[in-house]
């Protein structure tokens, strides 16, 4: 008899920070994959509140930005088999995104060396790997979604580097619409949002650049977005 082990791998970090493109390279190289994006789990446009100060709706604020429940139990039923629940429905093709591909003997490396990981783990223990990747901007906020992760990872981006890609960006939100960010809305809105949200990661609460402190980051691995390279 042949046991499943579904391993899920969250990949969290900034609008913009290149999370979602990890991801579908990592969806490539690894056998038996899917991929989760957490932007599915937006509220409908009309439950996300207005900002007290700011006076428009706040798609950043950790407390409101995602559906917990519905969030958590999605990765519940993912652990269980590996599979995507019949019915799920993705806008995630809908976002425009770069291309960036990557080296052709890096990918075949890491194909080939998972590939193997896979044929041991069948052979010597009679277990099929699923891998489930989770991408996420709010990803490691929320502790009982961060408990389900068998693997951590976080890009940390630059200030600049962010606002200059969001600013080149448009989102699909849950209802089908287009989001265009309003004046003023990466520096009033989105920032801020993203530092509450990370603040206890990192000393001081330096999200650009603290050293990785408490809990959170014992076990998670941190890459310095960008200082990679797709070679």
């Amino acid at each position: 008899m042949v046991n499943t082990k579904v391993i899920l791998i969250g990949v969290g970090g900034a609008t913009c920070s290149g999370k979602t493109t990890l991801a579908k390279h990592l969806r490539k190289i690894l056998p038996n994959s899917v991929i989760v994006h957490q932007d599915d789990f937006a509220p409908p446009q009309e439950l996300i509140p207005i900002h007290p100060v700011h006076n428009v709706q706040d798609w950043d604020s950790p407390e409101n930005a995602i559906d917990w429940r519905r969030f958590r139990q999605f990765l519940e039923n993912v652990k269980q088999d590996g599979r995507i629940p019949s019915g799920h429905l993705s806008h995630d093709p809908l976002n425009a995104q770069k291309e960036f591909p990557i080296d052709a003997e890096c990918f075949a490396k890491w194909r080939s060396y998972f590939e193997e990981v896979e044929r041991r783990a069948r052979e010597d223990h009679g277990t099929e790997i699923s891998w489930a990747l989770v991408d996420g901007f709010l990803l490691y906020w929320d502790q009982e979604s961060m408990d389900q992760l068998d693997i951590s990872i976080f890009l940390r981006v630059q200030h600049d580097t962010l606002s200059e890609r969001r600013r080149e960006r448009d989102y699909y939100i849950a209802d089908g619409s287009v989001w265009r960010d309003p004046p003023l809305y990466w520096e009033q809105i989105v920032w801020p949002g993203y530092v509450s949200a990370h603040k206890d990661m990192f000393e001081n609460g330096d999200v650009e650049s603290g050293r990785p402190t408490g809990d959170k980051m014992r076990e998670m691995l941190v890459l310095e977005n960008e200082k990679m390279s797709t070679y």
